[in-house]
């Protein structure tokens, strides 16, 4: 039996968790594994205790984790210097450039905390396999869906880590190996998808008890993102393997509790304050302000110096991701995405209705976001990633946490504040990758059926009046618009880079400030201080070592 010291905490809603972006844990106890996993509760909290590391280091969250490489390094979204903020020794500049070093910080802490969140999952996937059932107050039953929903949960991991880095090293028993060595990224991508074919029966239909969680939903959605992917990653395509998981998803029959999943009827419904509601979310990072005092994470990473005063919440930011620009104008003026998931203009005072005053470069004066990155207040034409000043970007505006604040209009405090969830996979973006596939079989031509697919998702960000000039047809849906309209649709969702090296626009595209870079750049280095403590990490072809 593992003898692993591990803390035990309060658990206070769903998760137990801290609050923003402080992680630190208080430890009220410290305990051999042996004298833990003694009454369901125990063991439901072992269980969930990765969901709530999965907050530092899926979401946007204040943290070097998954998000920002997989985000700054991409066509969208940026974090240029803002006059006096933002410059951070050179790191966002280097993701954006695709100068990132063998050496870079950021790197380094996401590998580490998405391996951490790894050793969370192995931990009691080992303890409970371990003990019998009767002796932890659970079934049989119960049991063995704890370790599938664990095995699940890693592999989400694993697929993440692949993802940034390709290849890796698998580790399944906390300490062992103590060095493990390098697998190849087409055996780590089988080693995932047998994770999730093992398990997926094994665990619940998504549901509101599994909010949060790692449901039978989820790991669907995993495969899609597997095969969706498998050319990139193994060499080898999946196209029909991609189809046939989504159809599991789409045609209700992917652990949805009584089949249920399907679009809401509105673009707002799976990104407010309500949005555990939302029939097509598959899997979020889940948050509970009001009873567990866990709130999101990704403000910080979004939110301007002044946000509260404008959307009449109780939280700032710290300026940082910004739209770059150009792909503002990438909406139309009646797409209803660029006037909601989008913050431009001027900022108005949510309670007063007043301008909203700066505090750097327009202090004392009305905050404006331009679709541009340049020194307006000093008469400046240069627009780099060191021209930025505070209202440079069009901002963050998809997810909403509500008000505590009346506004000017009447509109009342919102009780559901600061609940927001954050979300993983939606069926939107299920739709997108079967309709992907269908094309790629297709020899990138639309099929009806990717048509519809894509206009089911496409029509609900435009009026009746305006959705038939907007439509897309066989003809108009060609490969390269799907991947604008991807961009279009999941702004901020994590997938861009993902994306582009599928479409092969990652390292051979310039976009804003951005030049072509090599080939290799298509994957992250192996951290170096990673390998310095352990040898049998191999770096990936191109970086030096």
């Amino acid at each position: 039996m593992k003898k692993f010291i591990i803390k035990t905490y309060i658990i206070a809603g769903l998760f137990g968790a801290t609050a923003c972006t402080d992680l630190t844990e208080n430890a009220y106890d410290q305990l051999l594994t042996d004298n833990f996993y003694n009454n369901r509760n125990e063991v439901i909290s072992a269980v969930l205790r990765p969901y709530t590391h999965a907050n530092a280091w899926i979401t946007p969250s204040g943290q070097d984790g998954w998000w920002r490489p997989a985000e700054l390094s991409a066509d969208q979204l940026a974090w240029p210097t803002k006059g006096r903020h933002g410059e951070d020794g050179g790191k966002w500049k280097r993701l954006h450039y695709h100068t990132w070093t063998v050496d870079e910080g950021g790197l380094a802490n996401a590998w580490r905390l998405m391996y951490w969140g790894m050793g969370l999952c192995n931990d009691p996937i080992a303890n409970i396999a371990d003990r019998a059932s009767a002796d932890m107050g659970i079934t049989d039953e119960e049991k063995a869906s704890f370790i599938a929903e664990l095995k699940l949960l890693r592999a989400f991991h694993y697929l993440k880590i692949m993802d940034l880095f390709g290849n890796i090293p698998v580790v399944t028993v906390v300490g062992e190996p103590q060095q493990p060595e390098t697998v190849d990224r087409e055996e780590v991508f089988h080693f995932i998808e047998s994770e999730i074919l093992e398990n997926i029966e094994l665990v619940p239909e998504l549901s509101s008890a599994m909010l949060g969680r790692m449901s039978k939903a989820g790991g669907y959605a995993m495969l899609v993102e597997l095969y969706l992917n498998a050319e990139v990653w193994t060499g080898t395509p999946r196209w029909d393997d991609c189809i046939a998981a989504a159809d599991h998803l789409i045609n209700g029959q992917g652990g949805a509790q009584n089949g249920v999943m399907e679009l809401d009827p509105n673009i707002e419904d799976q990104f407010g304050t309500t949005n555990h509601l939302s029939k097509e979310v598959i899997f979020s990072i889940a948050y509970d302000y009001s009873r567990a005092n866990f709130q999101p994470s990704w403000t910080g990473e979004f939110y301007h110096f002044q946000q509260r005063e404008i959307y009449g919440g109780g939280r700032n930011g710290n300026n940082g991701v910004v739209v770059i620009p150009g792909v503002y104008q990438k909406y139309a003026d009646g797409d209803l995405r660029k006037s909601s998931w989008l913050l431009a203009g001027d900022q108005l005072n949510f309670a007063t209705g007043e301008p909203v005053l700066g505090s750097e470069e327009y202090n004392g004066r009305p905050l404006v976001f331009v679709d541009e990155i340049r020194r307006i207040s000093a008469g400046g034409t240069s627009s780099t990633m060191s021209d930025g000043e505070e209202n440079s970007g069009i901002r963050f505006n998809k997810y909403k946490l509500g008000n505590q604040l009346e506004g000017v209009d009447g509109t009342p405090i919102d009780e559901n504040y600061n609940n927001t969830d954050w979300n993983v996979y939606r069926l939107t973006w299920v739709y997108f990758a079967k309709a992907e596939a269908l094309m790629r079989k297709n020899n990138g031509k639309a099929t009806q059926e990717a048509v519809e697919l894509i206009n089911l998702c496409k029509k609900r960000a435009f009026t009746e009046a305006d959705w038939q000039a907007y439509a897309y047809t066989t003809s108009s849906l060609t490969l390269e618009e799907l991947l604008e309209e991807r961009g279009r649709e999941f702004i901020f969702e994590g997938f861009r880079r993902n994306d582009l090296i599928r479409f092969d626009k990652f390292h051979n595209t310039t976009w804003w400030d951005h030049n072509t870079s090599d080939a290799y750049r298509t994957l992250f280095p192996i951290p170096q201080q990673q390998r310095d403590m352990n040898p049998n990490l191999q770096q990936n072809p191109g970086y030096p070592g």
